[in-house]
């Protein structure tokens, strides 16, 4: 039986670098015995199935395919479709009430402790906010994330050490819930 997954690929296609076209990124999925390869954007969102495999093996091998087919490693995080639907129904904030562009989410390769955003003064950044969730941090930045100062202070280095973060925007988030579907 096969399970559905989405796959986030980080920093590609931005600003004419690390380029990776959709249909080469299907082709070579495909090649890896992926099934029912769909692409969303160009902004590096898949869903497949595989009837083998976990999210760490499965985002491994595509980061080595990647790299191999396009001469450049990227950060891959892979995530079940059960995973996106739950991680979408417990969001904080009233998504269905809000733009998708002021509603992101941040998937991170592993577990986040609250402390480690300890030092951002979230009250300090208001009306924007910040919560936590099961490897995901969501951000409400009421002007969009390309205004957010708290997007900003959330991105630090110090902050991120030792973490693979990619940040999908809500409409992205609820897309890829669909495409995950079993």
């Amino acid at each position: 039986m096969s399970t559905r997954y989405a796959a986030l690929l980080r920093g590609i296609n931005v600003g004419g670098h690390r380029k990776v076209p959709m249909a080469e990124l299907r082709t070579l999925m495909g090649e890896l015995g992926y099934e029912g390869v769909a692409t969303y954007l160009q902004s590096g969102n898949a869903a497949f199935a595989s009837a083998s495999g976990d999210e760490n093996s499965l985002a491994a091998e595509l980061e080595r395919a990647v790299e191999d087919r396009f001469g450049f490693p990227v950060d891959c995080l892979v995530r079940t479709g059960g995973y996106l639907a739950a991680l979408a129904d417990a969001c904080p904030f009233p998504a269905a009430e809000l733009q998708g562009r002021q509603l992101h989410v941040t998937f991170f390769d592993g577990p986040v402790e609250a402390g480690r955003f300890a030092p951002v003064d979230a009250a300090a950044f208001r009306p924007e906010e910040f919560r936590l969730g099961d490897r995901a941090l969501y951000l409400y930045a009421p002007d969009g994330l390309g205004r957010s100062k708290l997007a900003e202070a959330l991105a630090r280095p110090a902050l991120n050490r030792g973490l693979v973060g990619t940040s999908r925007n809500w409409n992205t988030v609820a897309e890829l819930v669909e495409m995950t579907r079993d």
